[in-house]
Formats: structure tokens, sequence, C-alpha cells
């Protein structure tokens, strides 16, 4: 291993286990998501660039690798540009903390530094699956066998709480009530929240926990996959994998499916599908764990472009005759009290 290449995983390692957690403070689900988007990006150095892992180097991971693994990730995992940005600061934040250690590799951060972020436009439509779509996916593994039992359980909870990846991730046995049906799971900034989950997610995590948790502590990962003998907590890498598996299955039944779905779809669609079944704004935004309301918003926001086609269609239908022009048309009072969102 060369000087300059131990210097990039010295600084590496420094970042993650002095800088994150004790001079900035970054909570525990900040350091896995970088901990994963830098494990991203190494793989994507090996399989791309064919350089093995121990000779990456500052020089390697230059402007337009980091661009290109964004772009990469946007298009296979689909990251929105929220996401996007955030992987590029942390990105940014690691070349910053070296070149602060070793002023020579300034040069390196300010290459990085020039990648622009993507323009997040207001009222982005997200994306969901309707239910019938839920329903063919979350059908697709085959509980008989271990793993998909496995995957059918974690994409059932992951829907029923509308969970992010993250703290689907961090479950631990004990985080689970079967009898009172209730989840805890904790959000970004550590904070704790309680759910409630159906009977038949209770009935199918009992299933689940015979087979892959008898003799289990609490405190142990509800989900993990095993390497050595030893039981590790499972990585966001191998949910994307099996969820694009069965998509890709489950269109083939039912094109409502996409070919290819990410783990935030679920999450987006049971949000919305609990705002479109009456859910006030405020309780959704309690049970999402969104720290700002406004960022809950998105789903009334995407509901009411919804009906908003729905009535462009039926004025399509219609015809252009003046006598028959419906009496929404060109008046957007009319359009936002059908919608709801009049105050």
């Amino acid at each position: 291993m060369t000087k300059h290449t131990d210097h990039f995983y010295r600084y590496l390692r420094e970042w993650f286990t002095v800088f994150l957690p004790h001079q900035r403070g970054a909570s525990l689900h900040t350091i896995i998501a970088f901990r994963d988007a830098w494990n991203l990006l190494l793989r994507y150095v090996t399989d791309t660039r064919q350089i093995p892992l121990e000779q990456i180097t500052f020089s390697v991971i230059d402007r337009e690798l980091v661009s290109e693994f964004l772009d990469h990730m946007t298009t296979t995992r689909g990251w929105s540009a929220s996401t996007r940005n955030q992987r590029l600061a942390c990105i940014r934040s690691f070349f910053r903390y070296a070149a602060s250690a070793e002023p020579t590799l300034a040069m390196h951060l300010a290459a990085v530094a020039m990648i622009p972020q993507k323009k997040q436009r207001a009222g982005t439509a997200i994306r969901y699956l309707t239910a019938a779509a839920v329903t063919t996916l979350l059908a697709t593994p085959d509980p008989l066998t271990r793993t998909g039992l496995r995957d059918q359980f974690f994409m059932i909870l992951m829907y029923d709480l509308a969970a992010r990846d993250a703290e689907m991730l961090t479950l631990t046995v004990g985080a689970i009530d079967a009898k009172r049906r209730t989840a805890e799971l904790i959000g970004k900034g550590a904070k704790p929240r309680r759910l409630p989950i159906t009977a038949e997610t209770a009935e199918h995590y009992r299933r689940y926990a015979g087979a892959f948790h008898p003799g289990s502590e609490p405190g142990d990962p509800l989900f993990y996959t095993t390497h050595n003998h030893r039981k590790t907590p499972m990585s966001d890498d191998n949910v994307a994998r099996f969820l694009h598996q069965y998509a890709a299955t489950a269109h083939q039944a039912n094109v409502e499916v996409p070919e290819r779905v990410h783990p935030h779809m679920l999450r987006h669609s049971r949000a919305m599908h609990l705002y479109q079944a009456g859910m006030p704004l405020e309780m959704l935004t309690e049970w999402l764990g969104h720290a700002d309301p406004e960022t809950t918003l998105i789903y009334a926001h995407a509901d009411t472009e919804m009906k908003r086609d729905a009535l462009a269609k039926i004025t399509i239908d219609i015809g252009t005759d003046p006598a028959r022009i419906p009496i929404w048309r060109d008046r957007e009072d009319i359009i936002q009290r059908l919608c709801g969102l009049a105050s």
C-alpha cells in the first residue's frame, strides 16, 4: 500500500470514527447513511475503473468519477435530486476534512466542489405504487423458502410502517411487540416513534421470528445476514437487490408494478395511501417522522395533481362546446375546494 493510499484510508477512518461522531455530533443514522454512500462509491470505483480497493487514492476519486457515480446511482437506484445532493455533500464533507488536516489535498476538494447540485423542482411528482401494485409486489416472494419468508416480511413491515430504509435496517427484535401490535422506529436525529402494525403484519412477524429468531436477544438485529457464522445487520445493498428482483417478476403479473422499485417507493406508497384514506397531514407528519411539516405536503400536492388530471380528462371527454365547458375551467378556487386544499 503506497503512502498516498495510506493517507486516503487514514483520513477516511478518522472522518468516520472521530470527526463525524465526536466533532460534528452526527447521529447514528447519518453515519450509517454516509458509510453506505462511501461503500457504494468505492465499489463503483473497483467495478468501473478496475482498481483494487487497496490502491484507491485521492487522485482516483476525481470530479469526473464522482459525477459519473452520482448519475449512475440516480439512474439505477432512483435517487431523487435531494438524495443525490445529500450524497454529494457527504463526499465533499470528507474532502473538506482531509484538506483541513493536510492543505496539499485542497486541490482535490476544489475539484469535487465544482460538481453542481441538482436543482429540486418545486412540486416534483413523487413515485409511488397503487394499492393493487403493492399487493402484487408483496405476494411475489415465496414464503415457503427461508429467503422468501424474510424478504416478504421485510417488505410488508416497511410498507405497513412507511419506514425509511435506514430505520428498517436498525430495527431490533425487541422493537416489535406482536401482542400490542406496535413497532418502535429510531428516526433521524435518533428520535424514536412508536407506530401501530396491522394484525396481519403481527402474524407475519410471528412466523418470521419463529424461523429467524428462536432464542434471540431483544437487542439483536431484526433483519440480518450471516457471514462467517456471525449475524450482521442486513445492508441496504441487499434490500435494493431483492426489491429489484421481485419488482421485475411482479411487473410480469401486473403492469402497474414498475420494473424498478427502490425502497423509498414503499414508504411513499404507504404515506400516499394513508393520506388518500383520510389521515390528516398533521398525523401523517408524525407517522413519517418528518421534522418539518412542510415536507409532508408533497403528498397533498401529488394527490391534487391526480385530481387535476382526472378533471382534465373529463374536460377532454366533454369537448369544447362553450355550453358544455365545466364550471371549474380556469377557476383555481373551485379546483382547490374540490381537492380539499381550500382553507
